[in-house]
């Protein structure tokens, strides 16, 4: 397993982070994305969207579970919302090609087993308090919605033995 460890100071950053891995995502890919509340799972899948040249908006599939968006690229990116779900065999029942999309799914964490022997794990922190500050220069003002974030990008199996540069 290896690991990136970034910080993320705005959205537009991490928007800009999707457009960057999808330069190297291809089909068979599943990324996992765990993190509270708004730490920015959505926008960086919208900026894989972005990257991948989707069709329509790319938006929380909370209470649709699973949205597939066709792609300029041929490969279309499936974006899945687990938090609803108990287990993998929930996950299962959505059908997802998995093996001819690129498939992106929010909350995934224990509910993976079994889709891939690879994946990418990436954990986004939403850093507030002393943590925000540290990441702060002295004078930078931060919206609460724009405060930065720690990102962990694990590469699982032989697929992501050695992750692409991305920072």
């Amino acid at each position: 397993m290896t690991a990136l460890e970034l910080t993320i100071p705005d959205t537009s950053a991490m928007e800009e982070l999707g457009i960057r891995l999808a330069a190297h995502l291809r089909a068979g890919d599943l990324i996992q994305l765990d993190g509270e509340l708004g730490a920015g799972k959505t926008t960086l899948t919208r900026g894989i969207g972005e990257g991948l040249r989707v069709r329509g908006a790319v938006t929380s599939p909370t209470f649709v579970l699973a949205r597939t968006h066709p792609t300029a690229v041929g490969v279309p990116l499936v974006h899945v919302d687990a938090y609803r779900l108990s287990s993998a065999l929930e996950l299962d029942d959505l059908d997802i090609d998995w093996a001819g999309s690129i498939t992106v799914v929010e909350w995934g964490a224990g509910k993976l087993d079994g889709v891939s022997d690879s994946w990418l794990r990436i954990a986004i922190e939403r850093r507030t308090g002393a943590a925000a500050d540290a990441a702060l220069r002295p004078g930078d003002e931060v919206d609460a919605d724009e405060e930065p974030r720690h990102v962990v990008i694990e590469g699982i199996g032989p697929r992501w033995a050695d992750l692409p540069p991305l920072d």
